[in-house]
């Protein structure tokens, strides 16, 4: 966070300046709302002769290992749900140009499915208790390993999207555009739209709260 900002903060608040006026100067001056957010965040709300800085939140391992551990099995759980759906599409309209046989076929969705009995409850697990540990302090919300990995999430899922559609234009154009394509294409975007639009949506709220 710039310097200037937070002196700025601190010498207004400690002149008996209220919050909202503060918030509202520094609007008007350019600066973003998520910046404006965390200067006055940066200050107790409480009754003192000068503002009272908050205490900062320090990195730990164990935080770092928690979100590591939730992305991995979103991305896991993600992949194969995907590859699951692909091999469903490609068992129930085979290829004739494509020479798979049945044992193979069935080894993918079984090792999909297994993976997916793993790595789905495991998500799920995480992702509950991380959602109510930020529920009892809100402030763990600022945590930079949630922000860098879903950030991260947003960009991977964004490119998913991205080579999706460029692949159904090629097809399109070749005249290749098959119902098994289609499927496919649309498998893509529910999964990878699915967590594009959550993430985005749950940065957002983060940004206007």
């Amino acid at each position: 966070m710039d310097n200037r900002l937070l002196d700025f903060t601190q010498k207004a608040l400690t002149s008996g300046v209220g919050r909202p006026e503060i918030e509202s100067a520094l609007r008007r001056a350019g600066w973003a709302d998520p910046d404006i957010k965390a200067a006055l965040d940066a200050y107790e709300e409480l009754v003192f002769a000068i503002p009272m800085p908050r205490p900062k939140r320090y990195l730990s391992a164990r935080e770092v290992f928690v979100y590591l551990v939730l992305f991995t099995a979103l991305y896991v759980t993600t992949v194969s749900l995907g590859a699951l759906v692909f091999e469903l599409i490609d068992w129930l309209l085979p290829d004739p140009l494509q020479r798979s046989s049945a044992i193979s076929l069935g080894e993918s969705i079984r090792w999909n499915i297994s993976t997916l009995i793993i790595s789905f409850p495991l998500f799920l697990f995480t992702f509950q208790s991380i959602t109510r540990s930020i529920a009892i302090d809100p402030a763990q919300r600022a945590s930079r390993p949630r922000k860098w990995l879903t950030y991260l999430t947003l960009f991977v899922a964004g490119v998913c999207l991205a080579g999706d559609l460029i692949a159904v234009v090629y097809n399109a154009l070749g005249g290749e555009l098959t119902l098994r394509s289609i499927l496919k294409a649309a498998t893509v975007w529910i999964i990878a739209g699915g967590v594009f639009g959550y993430f985005l949506s749950d940065m957002r709220k983060e940004e206007q709260g």
